[in-house]
């Protein structure tokens, strides 16, 4: 009988290795990255174009294509299309990214030749009706007015936009008058120069036999495009005097919400597999510095986080919390606290191998069945990495020294490189 009060062995995961996608090319050269697994009866389709903020002439351009293709084509309403998907239990997702465009279909096997054609419709032919148009805008509108009554939203937009300044593709903030500036030939132009077969990135996963690669090709492979427009550099981000603090008013807000950011890098850096190590000891899962001391033993809130976003060209880190509007300026004294022990402490070994532990954890979730493992391959095809990219950050994971995460903190953890932002 198994003894309910001895907690089990910890045991160090093992054998993370990504997974070797095989690469077919369709007729007309689209790439198709293929996760087979036999057995899986599910079939997992995405297609991803680089057509995300970078490539927009005009604000709101990548968003509003993004969530208008999926609204009737040529030949279907965006209802009819809806019933077709219902009736065979597929579904459709448009994952929401600053960089690209995704749109994923998830299919029974046993009616992906049912499905695939009509998500190929959906990409290849849409109509882009003005009244949805008209609906994007209205409800956009709504939907952000709403956001705006809520702190932890204006803290993220104004910090980012700190960050990267307010003409930077990753620092600008939408307003009611981007929406209402959006015509639908905006978005038809950003249709036609960005949704092209040589902006097309595609992956399929789950049981993916001949057959079903055939049809994929039969639907995706048999039109041509343009070549592949120029890419406009991105402008540098904002140059701010460091250690600046802002205070935004929100009336009726029965909370601060906090939000303490610096600019980063992209995974490409040399420092970024340790960042992903420090983030977690600071504050990225429950067992956290930041979690540990103003959530556990302080009592100032409920939540709190440290995050590395990474972008395909930047990136930044931030930590982000909420707390009554009188413990705001002792939360905040107590997140730069723990920013100071880190860079003056070493880190304690047992602490370093939970930290190892949950980071190999995590990644090893995400190598777990097809969809997951899919996710992956996507990520790291799309952020120009590979497997042996991702074998370094396990590298680094399982042999970075405290003495390396000390030096880290004191690079990147210094005061008077964070912006600190509250609103309330």
């Amino acid at each position: 009988m198994v003894n309910r009060k001895t907690a089990p062995e910890i045991h160090e995961v093992r054998h993370l290795t990504m997974p070797r996608p095989e690469l077919v090319h369709l007729d007309n050269g689209i790439p198709v990255y293929v996760l087979d697994f036999p057995g899986q009866e599910i079939v997992k389709l995405e297609a991803v174009f680089r057509a995300g903020r970078p490539e927009e002439a005009k604000r709101l351009a990548a968003r509003a294509t993004a969530r208008l293709i999926r609204e009737g084509t040529v030949r279907q309403t965006a209802a009819e299309i809806a019933e077709h998907l219902d009736y065979f239990g597929a579904s459709i997702n448009v994952p929401t990214n600053l960089d690209t465009s995704s749109f994923v279909l998830f299919s029974v096997k046993k009616y992906a030749h049912e499905v695939i054609p009509t998500f190929a419709e959906m990409l290849l032919q849409p109509a882009f009706p003005q009244e949805e148009l008209e609906n994007f805008r209205r409800t956009s509108i709504q939907e952000l007015t709403v956001e705006l009554e809520k702190g932890e939203t204006v803290a993220y937009r104004k910090v980012t936009e700190l960050i990267f300044g307010e003409q930077h593709p990753y620092g600008y903030n939408s307003m009611p008058e981007d929406y209402q500036s959006i015509e639908r030939a905006d978005i038809l132009e950003y249709y036609r120069k960005w949704y092209i077969p040589a902006n097309c990135l595609l992956f399929a996963s789950g049981s993916i036999d001949a057959g079903v690669l055939s049809m994929i090709n039969r639907e995706f492979g048999q039109h041509s495009g343009p070549a592949m427009p120029g890419r406009n550099p991105l402008p540098g981000a904002a140059e701010h005097p460091n250690g600046r603090k802002i205070k935004i008013p929100l009336p009726g807000s029965l909370q601060t919400a906090i939000k303490i950011g610096r600019r980063l890098f992209d995974r490409n850096h040399p420092d970024f597999n340790g960042m992903v190590v420090l983030n977690t000891l600071l504050g990225g899962y429950f067992g956290s510095r930041l979690m540990t001391n103003i959530r556990e033993k302080k009592g100032y809130t409920y939540n709190i986080y440290a995050t590395v976003d990474a972008y395909l060209n930047d990136g930044c880190h931030y930590i982000a919390t909420e707390v009554s509007p009188e413990k705001s300026g002792a939360a905040i004294r107590a997140i730069f606290s723990e920013l100071r022990k880190l860079r003056e402490k070493p880190v304690p070994e047992e602490e370093l191998s939970m930290v190892r532990n949950y980071i190999l954890g995590m990644l090893l979730n995400g190598l777990d069945g097809p969809i997951n493992s899919s996710d992956m391959v996507r990520n790291m095809i799309v952020e120009h990495q590979s497997p042996e990219k991702f074998e370094a950050l396990v590298h680094t994971v399982r042999t970075i020294s405290v003495e390396q995460i000390q030096a880290l903190a004191q690079r990147y953890l210094q005061d008077k490189d964070f912006w600190v932002v509250t609103v309330g």
